[in-house]
């Protein structure tokens, strides 16, 4: 992929006449073309909703109780809530009433790979309540190394935004107006994370002299440093290596990009990290072996985060060797998902601590633009989807198979989330204060995931035909019932920006630790000049 970026006009004119441009039924404002109240729904539920007989479900405990909202916020959770005739009701027997998800890693409106993500913000966000996420964060990309440029193009990106979203920030060069451009977007823009690519040679990757001067001004602004951890000169030539051999389809990309590239970004990223002391966040761990860096460090003390998605939890690699390119290109995604075996190691590591939350990496690309690498993998935009399927697919791989409980489902889908970023107890609660982002979740209820029904703007899903138990019945968003029935209703511009402040609880004590090793050196020694 990062040797070539070039689109081919001609291939995709045919293309266009040969495959699908979107999922056929069950899409509403024509599959999102269309913003406007009259054709997308507006929700009519009062300003005050009461949600009775459920179990509420935090990170530290669960409880029967009646949770009430008034004008988009929690104002009471206990039993017994007696409210007026001018509220709604919504009973939750024998349901669980929980935080709304929080999807931490998320491309909406990403140019990249000469096309755009088939999802924008205001389809991809109307997926993602569809399927319990209430908030997600995405990437900011700068715009030829600008981050004021970057931040401002997905202003205008988000304008369109149904429910509240927060930003990361890339960093794709450095100088002196970049570091200047990281403190306005702490300080002015509620910008607390700041990712690095090691992968994505020629286009977004950056070296070790940058991720150090990156991760220097984190530390000292109190932003969580984080990488996408992939060895980009590795990766080039394990590329160059398929082509040699004439190895052109989908399964060119996963072999170029093996996990021990992964595990060696991974641990490099950490190292660094370790140098500096400061937090670090790795995005979408896909391998055993990049797993197991994480471990090493989290057991030596580092703050390091570790970021599983649910492909990698859900899927194996098998998906790219099949013969038809279609479903194969749909599986393409970097770093690849892995060879079977890194699914359960990685659900492992998940339920018992090592690795802390889960993202899905949403970027969604249709068959005619993943077409645009029929004859060449380096050319298949890199992505899949996940917003919407999350909350379901986690809670039936996780909870239903007995790996963690309902308390932990919450914590790893949305609380731990809010901790990291800064913005716990306004969200990821069900708490008195916190905003009204809640899902009614029936777990005697089922689910069935396929394209035809999906409201994502792609006509492929990667997790096409999978069943399981528990459903996302209703979702709550700022207070307004958007999701039930099996029906939306989202208004366009009703989302609101979350600012997330520096400072979050992994750089408690970070200062005692800079300390600790100066008082460690004994030097500089005091040495006395001889004399003749």
């Amino acid at each position: 992929m990062e040797s070539s970026f070039k689109t081919q006009p001609l291939l995709l004119l045919l293309l266009l006449f040969t495959f699908s441009s979107f999922a056929e039924s069950n899409q509403f404002c024509n599959a999102g073309i269309e913003y406007g109240e009259s054709s997308c729904g507006v929700s009519s539920s009062s300003s005050k909703i009461l949600i009775k007989g459920g179990t509420v479900v935090n990170a530290h405990r669960e409880e029967v109780a009646d949770v009430y909202v008034k004008d988009g916020i929690i104002v009471a959770v206990k039993p017994n809530i007696k409210v007026g005739d001018d509220v709604t009701v919504l009973d939750a027997t024998g349901k669980f009433v929980m935080p709304g998800g929080i999807d931490p890693h998320t491309h909406l409106a990403f140019e990249f790979m000469g096309t755009e993500t088939i999802d924008d913000f205001f389809s991809g966000q109307a997926a993602a309540l569809a399927g319990g996420t209430t908030m997600h964060i995405d990437f900011v990309i700068p715009v030829s190394g600008s981050l004021t440029a970057g931040f401002e193009a997905y202003e205008k990106k988000a304008k369109k935004s149904c429910m509240d979203y927060g930003f990361h920030m890339a960093i794709t060069k450095w100088d002196e107006v970049v570091s200047k451009e990281v403190e306005i977007m702490v300080r002015d823009k509620g910008i607390n994370s700041f990712k690095f690519f090691l992968a994505y040679k020629g286009a977004l990757m950056i070296n070790d002299e940058l991720l150090l001067e990156g991760f220097k001004k984190c530390k000292s602004l109190g932003a969580l440093a984080m990488v996408h951890a992939e060895n980009g000169d590795a990766v080039y030539e394990g590329q160059k290596r398929m082509i040699e051999l004439g190895i052109f389809g989908p399964e060119g990309h996963a072999l170029s990009r093996p996990s021990l590239l992964e595990a060696e970004a991974t641990a490099r990223a950490i190292r660094l990290a370790g140098f500096v002391n400061t937090p670090l966040y790795v995005v979408h761990v896909m391998s055993i072996d990049a797993m197991e860096e994480i471990a090493t460090a989290r057991k030596k003390g580092q703050r390091v985060i570790g970021e599983p998605v649910v492909s990698g939890l859900a899927l194996d690699e098998s998906g790219v060797w099949d013969p038809d390119f279609v479903t194969a290109a749909k599986f393409v995604m970097s770093p690849p998902i892995r060879a079977s075996g890194h699914d359960k190691a990685l659900q492992a590591a998940l339920s018992t601590g090592i690795l802390q939350l889960v993202g899905t990496d949403h970027c969604s690309f249709n068959s005619t633009q993943k077409a645009l690498g029929i004859d060449d993998f380096r050319n298949i935009p890199n992505g899949v989807n996940g917003i919407e399927e999350r909350m379901h697919v986690v809670w039936d791989i996780m909870v239903e198979s007995g790996q963690i409980s309902v308390t932990d489902y919450v914590r790893i889908t949305s609380t731990e989330c809010a901790r990291i970023f800064n913005i716990y107890p306004r969200k990821g609660a069900i708490l008195p204060g916190s905003d009204a982002d809640i899902i009614i979740f029936n777990p005697n209820s089922s689910f069935e995931i396929t394209a035809k029904s999906h409201h994502s703007r792609s006509d492929t899903n990667v997790y096409e035909g999978r069943r399981g138990k528990g459903k996302v019945e209703v979702t709550i968003a700022g207070g307004r019932i958007v999701w039930e029935n099996d029906e939306l209703k989202v208004v366009p511009g009703s989302g609101k920006y979350v600012e997330m402040p520096p400072f979050t609880y992994l750089f408690n004590g970070i200062d005692k630790g800079d300390a600790e090793y100066l008082s460690s050196h004994r030097a500089p020694v005091k040495r006395f000049k001889s004399t003749d």
